[in-house]
């Protein structure tokens, strides 16, 4: 059962506490607000202002598990939060471990900090969950695939398109790189898991993964620079840094160009063009 007392509170008392920077906001002179807005909150959770003030005036319907999801993301929550929040609206929180798709704040807070620069959060089967915008700009819209297609991997064997934007003299390691780390995987969380159903839909699909999956290749790791071939601004060759959140095996991707390079002005004019030529 809703409690709408309690839970208004707690959502106040949230959003009193965040301020504009820690979201990758400017502040502003004229801020009076102590914490953020209701509207800043409404934007960052992905639903009007009027619908987010209504739940902390104790008023309208009973919000959704996703809406729930959406404000728990958008305030920055930790796991503790995120399910005291889901009992206060009446909800069972969602389980934990690598399937959660609730990306922790220490995370989140360093990935707001990355708007000049490529960066994604992914999942250990390589579904992106979050992106800066630069980010989008140079991979496209990751978030918005849906099912097994979430996963690059899946992406890779069964989507001839999801391999034009990696240099063709990569594709052969990135073949083996994918069948390595989902077998990893797979290994790890054991049959029933998402990563074995995975690797069971690509075995059905793709005689290249089976042939990769038959040699049983395990511990093969990335190369530390990632060549990308963008269709405005051409190669890019991006150094990747990665930083795991072990509690839910969430990894934030950070790409950088060394300074001065032909990549480093091709990642500038990128950070111009933003995202309105991509599809």
């Amino acid at each position: 059962m809703i409690d709408r007392v309690g839970l208004a509170e707690f959502l106040r008392r949230r959003r009193e506490s965040l301020q504009p920077e820690d979201i990758g906001l400017p502040r502003g002179q004229r801020r009076r607000t102590s914490g953020l807005r209701r509207e800043e909150v409404a934007a960052l959770c992905h639903m009007s202002t009027d619908y987010y003030a209504r739940i902390e005036r104790e008023r309208g319907p009973q919000p959704s598990e996703q809406m729930i999801a959406s404000i728990a993301q958008g305030l920055h929550l930790s796991l503790d939060e995120r399910d005291h929040l889901y009992r206060l609206a009446g909800h069972r929180p969602p389980t934990r471990g690598t399937d959660s798709r609730h990306v922790g704040p220490g995370l989140l807070r360093i990935l707001d900090r990355l708007a000049d620069t490529p960066a994604e959060i992914v999942t250990e089967l390589g579904e992106t969950l979050r992106q800066t915008p630069l980010g989008v700009a140079l991979t496209g819209d990751s978030t918005a695939h849906t099912g097994p297609a979430r996963s690059l991997g899946y992406r890779w064997f069964t989507d001839p398109a999801a391999r034009a934007l990696y240099a063709p003299e990569d594709h052969a390691f990135l073949s083996r790189l994918f069948t390595s780390g989902l077998r990893g995987v797979v290994t790890l969380r054991g049959p029933g898991s998402r990563a074995a159903h995975l690797a069971d839909l690509l075995l059905a699909r793709s005689e290249e993964f089976r042939t990769l999956w038959e040699t049983h290749e395990v511990g093969l790791r990335p190369r530390e620079v990632k060549t990308f071939v963008h269709p405005e601004v051409g190669r890019l060759e991006l150094t990747c840094q990665t930083l795991l959140d072990p509690e839910q095996s969430h990894l934030l991707l950070v790409y950088t160009a060394v300074p001065g390079s032909e990549s480093y002005e091709r990642l500038r004019l990128l950070s111009v063009l933003g995202t309105q030529t991509l599809h």
